[in-house]
């Protein structure tokens, strides 16, 4: 699925604040290789189906095995073994005995003490991995099943049975140290380095299906379809920690939902939130909802945090211009794409923005290959777009009472004629403050 870095960016999928980003969400890696794949996946969505089916395959497997799951391989570890293979160490070159190994310690102490740390470590990494492939053995699907097959080979080797015959690493006879760092070091340096590989993409999907069991994430059903579609059952945004759902749909019928509502109505939020939800399901995550269908979507697109640039000279409103010529650029392949904007043109005057909304709008309708999303605080527009059938017309109701403001953050139908701003500067006593102004 096509997703640039604005639309990542939109949908706070990666922040310099990690606490307020979906990764952060998932992340339950304990190795920082785990946490570095973990963001490779979830910076490249999938493209097929049948990507997308072994992917929630494969965490719906990992979440059954979750309470046999023992994280007997941690950061220290590999980082030791990465250690290992990068320093200069003077190995020993002969089959170790009782004498030479003396000689060796004798003559190579600081390089015997980092040998047999290493050895130790290195171990427990085999041990565990071994462990790892026993818990997927009657675990099935294309990358299960690569993962114990790789792990298989990687482990075939005659000296590695005897390594896992270790019972206690630490009390290594020191001849054995030798023998088995000369076999690390010349003979398994590749596979070891591929079993890294392999347990970094299970520390990732592992944590996948640890986030997915914590959150209590639903699976959505993924189709194949010529034209686009989502049907959610009570979908929220999971960054919140007390999230009200919504319920809606978007199909041929009725592919462009017009969303209106006073600021800070929930119109952002709801938009992000069915942002969220499409890219996780097309990573084969599961989703923040109760229920969920939709199509394989080729390319998601966001209009949500566009900013101007003061080095190049472009304004704001110059800069929607662009990231809405980007849109139509990309959605004119005939290919299926969920579009969402977010209060459109808000770098201009109201009337000119009513004008550039309403020929935009006029314009994306008639594409039926994508699903829009627009929210907009120019509920005037909406009048001459009710003619069109496939527009849905939705709001957040916001209420007063005494002076104050009530959002209920639900989804309703029909057009908000909600206007609060002198209320929010009242509110805030701005009025007060100027009128006291001299």
């Amino acid at each position: 699925m096509q997703v640039d870095k604005i639309t990542q960016l939109d949908l706070s999928l990666f922040s310099t604040d990690e606490n307020l980003s979906i990764f952060h969400l998932l992340n339950y890696t304990t190795t920082s290789r785990g946490k570095d794949y973990l963001h490779y996946i979830l910076n490249n969505p999938l493209s097929t189906l049948a990507e997308i089916e072994d992917a929630q395959n494969t965490i719906q497997q990992l979440q059954l095995l979750l309470p046999r799951w023992k994280h007997t391989i941690n950061n220290g570890t590999l980082m030791v073994i990465e250690k290992f293979y990068e320093t200069p160490l003077t190995i020993h070159s002969n089959e170790p005995t009782n004498i030479n190994t003396f000689f060796y310690k004798l003559l190579n102490k600081e390089d015997f003490s980092l040998t047999k740390y290493s050895v130790e470590h290195c171990i427990y990494f085999i041990k565990g991995i071994k462990m790892i492939q026993q818990l997927l053995t009657n675990a099935h699907g294309k990358k299960m099943d690569y993962w114990k097959e790789k792990i298989n080979l990687l482990l075939n080797k005659s000296i590695i049975e005897e390594i896992l015959q270790t019972d206690n690493p630490k009390a290594l006879a020191d001849k054995s140290i030798l023998k088995f760092a000369r076999f690390l070091r010349t003979d398994f340096k590749h596979n070891i380095n591929q079993l890294l590989h392999v347990f970094e993409q299970i520390d990732a999907y592992i944590s996948l299906a640890i986030a997915c069991t914590e959150h209590s994430f639903i699976f959505p059903e993924i189709q194949n379809s010529s034209q686009p579609f989502i049907d959610a059952e009570e979908l929220y945004h999971p960054l919140l920690q007390q999230a009200v759902s919504y319920s809606f749909t978007l199909d041929e019928k009725q592919n462009f939902l017009f969303l209106t509502g006073a600021n800070m109505a929930g119109k952002s939020t709801f938009i992000k939130a069915v942002g969220v939800s499409v890219y996780l399901a097309q990573l084969g995550m599961g989703v923040p909802a109760k229920n969920m269908k939709i199509s394989l979507f080729d390319g998601l697109l966001s209009n949500i945090q566009v900013t101007d640039n003061i080095m190049k000279g472009e304004s704001y409103f110059f800069n929607e211009v662009q990231r809405i010529k980007n849109t139509v650029e990309k959605i004119s392949n005939g290919k299926n794409w969920l579009i969402l904007i977010d209060e459109l043109f808000k770098g201009t005057n109201v009337q000119d923005a009513m004008k550039c909304s309403t020929i935009v709008i006029e314009g994306l309708y008639k594409m039926q290959n994508a699903l829009f999303i627009l929210s907009t605080h120019l509920y005037e527009i909406a009048d001459d777009l009710k003619k069109h059938a496939n527009i849905q017309f939705k709001y957040f109701e916001t209420s007063i009472s005494n002076e104050k403001l009530i959002f209920n953050y639900h989804l309703k139908n029909g057009v908000s004629n909600d206007r609060v701003g002198y209320l929010i500067l009242k509110r805030e006593g701005v009025i007060d403050m100027l009128e006291k102004l001299k």
